[in-house]
């Protein structure tokens, strides 16, 4: 039967999907959500191994790159017959480290039908915890959970559905296979080492994640659970992973000296050229962190992908939070930018359809731009913009992909003085019109409250015939406004720079 079969996804509720592009397989998960938990309609997976086609200047070979878009294609046939808004794409760790990422993706995209999102570590994170603790029975104990990738390995300490600790560490089952173990060979030295470099990579964190006060650890991804059906297979540990179990299959792995050779109960053959790196990885976090038993769990990036999908839809979106964070920390203006956010929806509500921003993204991320546009002012009022827009692109903000992250940061950076035409062109093709203009409804909304006074309502009407834009203002507004009304002649002219003609009364 095919895995991806018509029937599994035939329409029977509101039916999500999430996939998800790792460095060692690509992971479709297809669910309804039931009560509050997932029903899973079909689950697809394909060892792509994208991370060992990674090359040393960061660029992807070729022959890997065509293989990933062959799943892609095969995969986007049946996300086709799914609503778009509730299909997630998702990037980790190598689509995070490709140099000039651009070209694969806009194929990767065309290929599979739907945008790619690639996320920012602690971000994978967050989510791996969100879909791991939606697994467990509710209990009042901190957990430590861990997900070993192909490229990296995700730590996080939570409470709850609440995440405490996030870490994403540089190495997984098969950066450290290539590393130590790419001619097939296991040997003592070998192990040793790789556990070594695993324990430096693991130093910066070691004592924060030890002294957190986690008391169950809990593991995901399949190089867990591969470990964890080989120790159950061989005896070693009947229930989960424990330390003495693991520390058996290490020196197992080095009896039998090679790759090929191994012939462990429930090992599979795809698992076999990424499973030793997976357990130096794996011997290195339970010695560090003083692991003595891990139980191992079914759900994991994919599921949190669809929770957070789920979420959105029902108006829980960690975004918002994130934002609300964002401007306490750095004791934004809280009134300033609400008046600029209200004034920036009623242009964007009366240009959406016209400039064909008819997406509800669009509104948040105009939003979340006119609530941040000042953030840069904790850092200094010079340029402030450039601070804004540094914050914002640099910082481990919940719930944004990074490429959500360029826009909110481009709109920063672009709502006063010059429009930086650079700035736009290095975003996606697909994302640049859009923040073009709403970056031009973000730079009006801040212009007409630049006296930051909380009386002042002009409440403008703005029409749009494709470049050029008329802004109308009830109640004679600008002659009672003159220093608005040259503001806006210094607007118009740095408009017509970018091809808008800007006309106003």
């Amino acid at each position: 039967m095919d895995p991806l079969s018509d029937k599994a996804v035939e329409d029977a509720g509101e039916t999500f999907a999430a996939l998800d592009l790792g460095s060692n397989s690509f992971h479709l998960l297809i669910a309804r959500s039931d009560g509050g938990t997932l029903k899973v309609i079909d689950r697809y997976k394909e060892m792509v191994r994208l991370g060992e086609g990674l090359t040393e200047s960061r660029d992807l070979r070729p022959d890997v790159a065509e293989r990933a878009l062959a799943c892609l294609e095969r995969i986007g046939q049946r996300l086709r017959a799914l609503k778009p808004a509730n299909v997630r794409v998702v990037g980790t760790n190598t689509l995070r480290q490709l140099r000039n990422g651009a070209d694969f993706l806009a194929r990767a995209e065309a290929a599979v039908g739907q945008p790619i999102e690639v996320i920012a570590g602690r971000e994978e994170a967050r989510l791996i915890y969100l879909g791991v603790a939606h697994g467990l029975a509710i209990g009042d104990e901190k957990r430590l959970v861990i997900d070993i990738g192909g490229g990296s390995t995700e730590l996080i300490v939570g409470h709850g559905f609440t995440p405490l600790l996030r870490e994403s560490l540089h190495m997984g089952c098969v950066s450290m296979s290539q590393r130590f173990f790419n001619d097939g060979r296991i040997t003592l030295e070998r192990m040793d080492r790789a556990e070594l470099v695993a324990a430096i990579q693991i130093r910066p964190v070691r004592e924060l994640f030890r002294q957190s006060g986690w008391e169950t650890a809990t593991g995901s991804s399949g190089t867990i659970k591969a470990i964890a059906t080989v120790l159950a297979g061989e005896g070693w540990c009947h229930e989960g992973i424990c330390a003495a179990g693991l520390t058996q299959l290490r020196e197992a792995l080095i009896d039998c000296g090679e790759r090929d050779k191994l012939s462990f109960k429930g090992l599979s053959d795809r698992r076999r050229p990424v499973f030793a790196g997976g357990v130096g990885v794996l011997r290195a976090l339970f010695q560090n962190l003083a692991i003595e038993h891990m139980h191992v769990s079914d759900q994991a990036l994919r599921e949190g992908v669809i929770y957070e999908l789920i979420g959105r839809i029902h108006h829980e979106d960690v975004r918002e939070r994130t934002v609300a964070t964002l401007c306490r920390r750095f004791d934004v203006d809280q009134e300033q930018a609400e008046r600029v956010r209200h004034t920036a929806l009623q242009l964007y509500d009366q240009l959406g359809e016209s400039w064909k921003l008819n997406r509800h993204e669009y509104a948040c991320m105009l939003g979340w731009a006119a609530q941040l546009h000042e953030i840069g002012l904790a850092v200094s009022h010079s340029q402030y913009q450039k601070h804004g827009a540094y914050l914002l692109r640099n910082a481990d903000l919940s719930g944004f992909t990074r490429q959500e992250q360029e826009v909110l940061a481009t709109l920063v950076m672009s709502h006063r003085r010059k429009v930086p035409k650079e700035a736009f062109a290095s975003l996606p093709e697909g994302k640049r019109d859009c923040a073009r203009r709403l970056c031009v409804l973000l730079r009006l909304a801040v212009l007409i409250h630049r006296g930051r006074s909380a009386s002042a309502k002009p409440n403008p009407i703005l029409t749009a015939d494709n470049a050029t834009l008329s802004l109308c203002f009830p109640d004679n507004w600008l002659a009672k406004h003159p220093l608005s009304r040259l503001e806006l002649e210094e607007e118009s002219e740095r408009l017509s720079q970018v091809g808008i003609s800007l006309a106003f009364c």
